[in-house]
């Protein structure tokens, strides 16, 4: 006790929060530099900050963050001291400050590894779908991630499924974060403060899912003025108000975008309707120098039906809802709590009828979630954290299909009629991020869930550890171990395109998904952190991993775990990736060079056969380039190796055979027994900037963005499917693609 009391009489901890100069917000991951003694921090999820040092008369403090002016400080030091900063905007991101300490090397010099940040600003500047701008559309241009289906926002991460991707904002579960049947993400690129994607070394407060965590978080609001921001496009328009509830006390920020196909291509589509819309919600208090309170909502929704004259009718109705309060509470200079309660609810509900047959789909889930994470910043090197989470789950998932009745009537599927499925999930957390030298940083921590449902109860230890050794200033290894165990289960359909997968708890016959994964890297900055470069190489197994059982013909029940089976899965690869992050010319390229494969004992008599999403090659680049300050110019192009997908050889006539079969049954010899064309598509936009308009009297900021998706209009594949040649009367496998060349123009404004 004498030797810590001498300890801490020659330390000071200078504490604070790192906020935008105009609006307020608070700034993630920006960084603090002790010059004196050559070390520092970054701030967390909500900009605060915490540094300890050895006393000194003076201290020399930079502070610092992409896309802003660093500002320099000096602080005289009698004691701890309590110090917030403005950050301003830099006009560009060119080399002003040419002194290194003044950069952010958290690439290099952190332990943690397998984390992306992607700027909001570069997502902002990169061409999307109909001049839409796209949080997960920029997420498949990452290495490691692979895109789903042609012109969807489903993506896959070092070969897991699309339900091992935990998406959170704010802190809330996303089941489902598409609009459209996936052609756009449920997030309004306006409302959104930070985009980071987590894919290997998780750290320990996270866990649930195998592959990654997406961690999206909105804005604030601006707590100085009132601010406008809005636009128009050929598909949905989108407006943003946020301001001061009281001056640099309290703000919000509401943010809404609606489609209007349904009302403007009605006369011309008669038969079919779409429509969709997502409303974004934020409250932000501060209730002292120590206390913060966030209240914050979402919620999207999807409705569509076609009626056609071919007998083909189907009705789809699928939408998420969340809420989160969020206590931020400063204990001392060194110790930061949050506590959340947090609400979760998805729904999706399928009807199709074709000829004189239906299918009828239902899969609902409610989450109530309650959090505490606590962070230790015990010194400049050393930060302590931990905390626990309890979620309590319920489910309701259904299926029915079958020939239509005599009597013509179909019984729907009624949500309040389905068994309930109830679950809860008690999680334990610690971690341990400690520098031990100048060139060995580790970061080692221990998650412990405990998942229950119907009497049976499943506890884990997931250790997870995180390697950093230094080679230089600018060059280090990093190696990292992560166990992760999965208590939700998405049981994807082997054939269809709409979002007919539903989503099943853990139980006493479905065990929970289990992984392991090694991951070692080498990461290197240039030119004063200008440029990032990256290589690192993963293997994963996966256990206990979902599929419906072959030939599976769902009734009316919501005894699902019948129909299917259980397997295991491995994936391998090697991640190139280089960022260039400052000048005129802006973006990135990467390479994944990777394989994965599955086994299920009932399926494909018991070998290995490739994922559905297995890409061997996986190429993206993506850039942006300031011509001056009127034009922004920017491009990005993908190739991918074709995915894999299952045909039969042969034929089978079967007569008076009364089943969905219709008389015919398929031989099939293995399963992802061929692959798709390969997939590549460029898209391009250039962005008009128009600064200091006028409106009735009053100053705005507006942009024309010009785009063109696709645009050597390459017809890829979206799926194959078996057609009877007329003439020759032999089976042939036809190509549907679903995108062409699509030219757009939107306007977007700014008060």
């Amino acid at each position: 006790m004498c030797f810590a009391l001498s300890v801490s009489a020659q330390n000071v901890t200078v504490s604070g929060y790192i906020r935008d100069a105009a609006s307020g917000e608070s700034l993630i991951g920006a960084t603090v530099y002790n010059t004196n003694h050559k070390s520092g921090t970054v701030s967390n999820n909500y900009g605060f900050y915490s540094l300890t040092l050895p006393a000194a008369d003076t201290l020399g403090l930079v502070f610092s963050m992409l896309g802003y002016e660093p500002k320099v400080k000096k602080v005289a030091t009698a004691g701890n001291l309590s110090l917030t900063v403005n950050l301003s905007e830099s006009a560009r991101q060119l080399a002003e400050v040419t002194v290194s300490t003044t950069r952010n090397d958290d690439n290099v010099s952190a332990p943690q590894m397998g984390v992306i940040d992607v700027p909001i600003k570069q997502i902002k500047t990169l061409p999307a779908v109909l001049g839409e701008r796209d949080v997960l559309k920029i997420i498949q241009l990452l290495p490691g991630v692979q895109s789903g289906q042609e012109g969807t926002t489903g993506f896959f991460v070092r070969g897991g499924n699309t339900d091992q991707n935990l998406v959170q904002l704010d802190e809330a579960t996303v089941y489902n974060p598409n609009h459209l049947f996936g052609l756009f993400s449920t997030f309004n690129t306006n409302a959104l403060k930070n985009v980071t994607l987590i894919k290997g070394g998780f750290p320990a407060q996270y866990g649930g899912r195998l592959s990654s965590i997406l961690d999206i978080t909105m804005k604030d609001g601006n707590n100085r003025k009132t601010a406008v921001t809005g636009g128009i496009g050929l598909l949905t328009s989108n407006i943003t108000v946020e301001g001061a509830i009281k001056k640099e006390k309290s703000s919000y920020i509401v943010s809404a975008r609606r489609s209007y196909a349904d009302l403007i291509a009605k006369p011309f589509l008669g038969s079919t309707s779409y429509y969709f819309y997502d409303l974004n919600a934020k409250f932000n208090f501060w209730l002292g120098q120590r206390d913060r309170l966030f209240l914050s909502g979402f919620t999207g929704k999807d409705k569509a039906a076609y009626t056609g004259a071919n007998s083909l009718n189907y009705g789809i109705d699928f939408g998420n809802s969340t809420a989160t309060v969020r206590w931020n509470h400063q204990f001392s200079s060194k110790l930061f709590a949050n506590t959340s309660l947090i609400y979760n609810s998805y729904h999706l509900s399928l009807s199709t009828i074709q000829n004189k047959y239906f299918a009828q789909i239902y899969s609902g889930i409610q989450d109530l979630n309650a959090k505490v994470d606590v962070e230790y910043y015990a010194g400049s090197r050393h930060k302590l954290s931990g905390g626990a989470n309890y979620t309590d789950n319920t489910f309701f998932p259904a299926t029915s299909s079958a020939k239509i009745p005599k009597s013509g009537v179909v019984k729907s599927v009624k949500p309040d009629s389905i068994v309930r499925q109830y679950s809860n999930i008690l999680a334990f957390y610690a971690s341990d991020e400690i520098k031990v030298s100048d060139r060995l940083s580790l970061n080692a921590g221990l998650r412990i869930p405990i998942f229950t449902r119907l009497g049976k109860r499943y506890t884990f230890l997931e250790p997870r550890l995180n390697v950093k050794y230094g080679l230089d200033a600018t060059t280090s290894l990093k190696a990292a171990y992560t166990e992760m165990n999965q208590f939700i289960h998405l049981v994807p359909s082997s054939t269809a395109s709409l979002p007919t997968d539903i989503w099943i708890s853990s139980s006493p016959k479905v065990r929970p998904q289990n992984s392991r994964q090694v991951a070692l890297g080498v990461f290197k900055n240039f030119k004063e952190n200008a440029y990032e470069t990256s290589v690192e190489v993963y293997y994963k197994t996966m256990h206990n991993q979902v599929l419906f059982r072959e030939g599976t013909q769902p009734l009316l029940t919501n005894d699902i775990e019948t129909t299917l089976v259980f397997g295991k899965g491995n994936s391998y690869g090697v991640e190139f990736f280089v960022r260039k992050n400052e000048g005129k010319l802006t973006g990135w390229v990467s390479y994944t060079l990777s394989k994965t494969t599955q086994q299920f004992d009932s399926l494909n008599f018991g070998n290995p056969f490739p994922f559905r999403y297995d890409k061997r090659h996986n190429l993206s680049v993506a850039g942006s380039y300031e011509l001056n300050p009127k034009w922004t110019f920017s491009a990005t192009f993908v190739f991918t190796s074709g995915g894999a997908f299952t045909l039969p050889v042969g034929r089978i006539p079967v007569f008076q055979d009364g089943s969905l079969y219709d008389g015919i049954y398929s031989d099939y010899t293995a399963r992802n027994n061929y692959r798709l064309r390969p997939y590549n598509r460029l898209d391009v936009s250039a962005i008009l900037h128009q600064p200091q308009r006028h409106l009735f009297q009053k100053r705005y900021d507006a942009e024309w963005i010009f785009g063109i998706y696709n645009v050597y209009s390459r017809r890829n594949p979206y799926f194959v499917y078996l057609a009877t040649d007329p003439i020759t009367k032999q089976p042939a496998a036809k190509q549907v693609s679903l995108l062409p060349i699509i030219p757009s123009v939107s306007y977007n404004f700014k008060f």
